[in-house]
Formats: structure tokens, sequence, C-alpha cells
């Protein structure tokens, strides 16, 4: 249409996520941008293929860049894009409804504009990584067997690698099947997040709950966003030995956590603080739930299937925040 606006976005605040890469690259295909009052306002006559790089490898920020691509007039190189699966998969589908590109999941994607593409498609996003990721930790930590089917398992070779040096059986089935059998005890083992195909960022708060509770000394080193370890606190209230300096946080296993209320402060971290809560003596009240909720589906009835007991209560307070009660 010619003109876009729309808030400056929020999210969780889990450290600095500028949006001038996206919008820097928006302005090399020939679009107008102005910041006013918050809002971002966009205009252009038409988007033209430019050569763009990228300072930080932005999953947003390619997704947005090689979607824009497809329908500018000539040819997009984007340079140090993000390599994350999801990337291929929304190339995947682009190119189903017709658009031009290669490269995607290396570090240069080339998108060949088109003048239009075909709808309706009919087409399957992959599975969720970091659910999968989430479901098999919590296996870990409970000792329990779980099996994962329609899991994206070529997706997830950090995570299982790190896992396995956690003492942690797994065994990979299939593509999209993989079985998580807990073993005592779990090992500390050393993390550094990186963008993918290192260990992923989304992961490391319930990597560090698996930890809290690992025989031996854990280091988890933050690299991609500053302010990933507000849940350090929370964990502490639980009994876990743990202590955040700069980038890295340093865990002494304990035998057994304990079971108190906690807050959510971020997507990750309230998954975190809800897996805790299932090896934890006592009962686990998490609250700040509207994160959670984000990014799972249905978390504690799924959990509550595989045998956790888990339910979710109102609580009668201003707020009427609902929380997750989880007990040992």
């Amino acid at each position: 249409m010619g003109r876009a606006e729309v808030s400056l976005p929020g999210g969780c605040a889990i450290g600095s996520r500028p949006v001038d890469i996206h919008l820097k690259g928006l302005e090399a295909m020939g679009a107008k941008i102005e910041i006013e009052h918050g809002n971002v306002l966009a205009t252009c006559d038409k988007l033209v293929g430019a050569d763009i790089y990228l300072n930080f490898p932005s999953v947003g920020a390619t997704e947005n860049l090689m979607m824009a691509g497809c329908l500018a007039e000539g040819t997009t190189r984007i340079y140090n894009v993000a390599r994350e699966p999801e990337i291929e998969d929304l190339a995947n589908f682009l190119i189903k409804m017709g658009a031009k590109i290669t490269g995607a999941g290396t570090d240069v994607i080339t998108i060949e504009g088109v003048s239009s593409l075909k709808q309706p498609v009919h087409y399957s996003v992959m599975p969720d990584r970091i659910e999968a990721g989430t479901f098999m930790i919590a296996a870990a930590m409970t000792r329990g067997n779980v099996t994962l089917q329609k899991a994206p398992v070529a997706a997830m070779d950090a995570l299982i690698a790190k896992m396995r040096e956690a003492n942690v059986l797994i065994t990979v089935i299939d593509h999209e099947t993989l079985n998580v059998q807990g073993r005592y005890p779990i090992l500390a083992t050393q993390v550094r997040t990186l963008p993918h195909p290192g260990f992923p960022t989304d992961m490391q708060a319930q990597f560090a709950a698996m930890m809290a509770i690992a025989d031996g000394v854990s280091t988890i080193t933050e690299t991609v966003f500053e302010n990933r370890f507000m849940y350090v606190d929370e964990l502490q209230r639980m009994g876990s030995n743990i202590r955040a300096e700069g980038k890295t946080a340093t865990i002494v296993g304990q035998p057994r956590l304990s079971g108190a209320p906690v807050q959510g402060t971020d997507l990750r971290a309230a998954a975190a603080l809800v897996l805790a809560g299932l090896v934890a003596e006592g009962e686990t009240s998490v609250s700040n739930l509207f994160y959670l909720d984000r990014g799972y589906e249905a978390f504690e009835q799924r959990l509550a299937a595989l045998g956790a007991r888990i339910c979710r209560v109102s609580v009668k307070a201003e707020k009427q925040e609902p929380v997750l009660a989880a007990n040992a």
C-alpha cells in the first residue's frame, strides 16, 4: 500500500533487541523510515533489490528482509544472515508460493524479486525445537522415559550433544522421533550459547534448571542476550546454588531443591521454573504466566499427561493472575 505505521516492538526484557537492523535493511531497499512518538512510519513508492549486510545475524531481521526482497524489483543479497532452521522453513514456504530464494541456511541469502506470490498454498510449519527441548529436559530432570514424536531432530544437534554430555540417555529413532531417559546422576556441563548451529539461547534457562540438580559445578555463558539471567534470583529461592556475574552463571549442583513461590521473568525463565518445580520438594507456584503462554500450548496439561502433579489455579489478587502449582 506504500505506507505502514506500527508501534515500536516490545517482548521479553532479555536484553537489547534493537529494531534498527530491520529498518536499515528496508531503507537500503528504498523505504523512507521515520520514528515519531514511539511509532515507526515507513513509506515508499516501490522496494528495490539491494546488497544488505547485517551487523548481527538477527533471526527476525533476516526473515523480514527476505520477505521484503521477494516482491522487490531486482536482486537482493543479504549477508551475515541468521542460519536458524526456521529461516530455511520460511524460505521453503515462500518458494512454494513462487518466490526465488537461494542460500537459506547459509551466511548469504539471495532473492530474485518476482511480481507476485501465488495464493493459497498448503504448508506444514516445522515443529518447535525449543518446546521439544523443554520436554526433553523435563524428562531428564525427573528421570523419566519420554518419546517425542514429530520433533525436529536434525535442528537440535547442539542440545542433544550437551544433554548426552550430562549423562542423559537420548536415542534417535528417526528424523522426527527420539526417546529421552533420565539417569542418575546428571553430570555438570559447560555451556556457551551461540547463534545457530550453536547451543540456543532459548534453551539456556531450562538447561540451568537441570544443572541446578547436577553432580558438580556447571558454567553457562550467555553470548546472545545480555540480560538473560533474571531467573537466577528465582532459582535461588528454590535452594539452588547459582550465581551470575557478567555473561556467565556458575551453578553448584544440589541434591534437591525446595518448593517456593516464584515469578517468571521471561518466557524461557518461566518454563525453567516449572521444570525446577517438578523436582523440588513440596509445592512450587509460578506466576507471571503470560510469559509462559506466549511459547507453550497447554504446557501444564501436557506435563500432567506425562505424570506431573501440576495444575493451573486462579489466585485472588488485584490482577487475578493465574499461577502454576507443581509438586515433586
